[in-house]
């Protein structure tokens, strides 16, 4: 199967922001022919099963993921072989006037070397009225427990999708996030497929770009609803996924992980 897969550079963007948008990768014919498998819906399946059984050969969901973006962007952050935690149709009707909370889907999930990929594929064009997804760039590697951030109605420099038909949004498991309301007329329709990894996540992109300086200037992001002090968190955190991702244990952002793990003298 060809794929795409993603620079070193796209993958610190992801590490940085949580997520990663592939605006109208999905062709016409397919998009038009979700509304119809997603009206209908799409059989749950036990936790971990593999994609062969989950989504067979020439079913809708298979032909979605096997595109050769969403592939190589799949096999970049999972894997080749990922299983399919679960998945889920998100219809939102006409004038639906309530929004979830803001929340993130990983409850107790506080790994910080490895991490599952969600999925979220929009069929139709998503325009503001119609509200769409509401995400907060660069909150993954804040750990909170699922909806305790529903009391914050608005943060700094969240994004709520707007975007062509045929859009898919891969997803860090932590991200805070929240379905919007749909004030306009028409149904909104989004797909959800959770992958877990089955290999390490070492290296498993196109690495020729890695000491590119982007990568880093990816990694030392900062986003508005951080607060000066409390960015380093955020960088020390990303610096630990990058150390993991990467195999290098030496990789640091301005130094916050050797400061912590100094110990002169220590004996391990």
């Amino acid at each position: 199967m060809r794929t795409t897969l993603l620079t070193s550079a796209q993958v610190a963007g992801f590490v940085a922001a949580g997520y990663l948008r592939l605006d109208g990768v999905v062709p016409d014919e397919l998009n038009d022919q979700a509304i119809d498998v997603l009206e209908a819906g799409i059989p749950r399946l036990p936790y971990g099963t593999p994609i062969d059984k989950a989504f067979p050969e020439g079913t809708f969901a298979r032909r979605l993921i096997e595109l050769p973006q969403v592939a190589g962007a799949l096999h970049s952050l999972v894997g080749p072989g990922p299983t399919v935690d679960h998945h889920a149709v998100h219809i939102r009707e006409p004038y639906n006037g309530q929004a979830q909370p803001l929340h993130a889907d990983a409850i107790i999930d506080t790994r910080v070397d490895a991490f599952d990929v969600q999925l979220m594929y929009y069929p139709r064009e998503v325009t503001a009225d119609m509200g769409g997804t509401l995400v907060v760039p660069g909150s993954h590697l804040r750990r909170v427990n699922e909806s305790d951030t529903g009391r914050y109605q608005n943060l700094l420099g969240q994004t709520r999708l707007t975007c062509p038909a045929g859009t898919v949004m891969l997803l860090h498991h932590g991200i805070w996030h929240g379905g919007r309301r749909n004030d306009s007329a028409v149904r909104r329709h989004m797909f959800k497929i959770r992958f877990n990894p089955t290999v390490p996540q070492v290296l498993l992109w196109d690495t020729s770009d890695l000491a590119d300086p982007a990568v880093l200037g990816e990694l030392g992001r900062r986003f508005p609803w951080y607060e000066q002090a409390t960015a380093r968190l955020e960088f020390h955190n990303r610096a630990l996924l990058w150390r993991a991702m990467t195999a290098d244990p030496s990789f640091d952002i301005d130094y916050w992980i050797t400061r912590v793990n100094n110990r002169p003298g220590r004996v391990a």
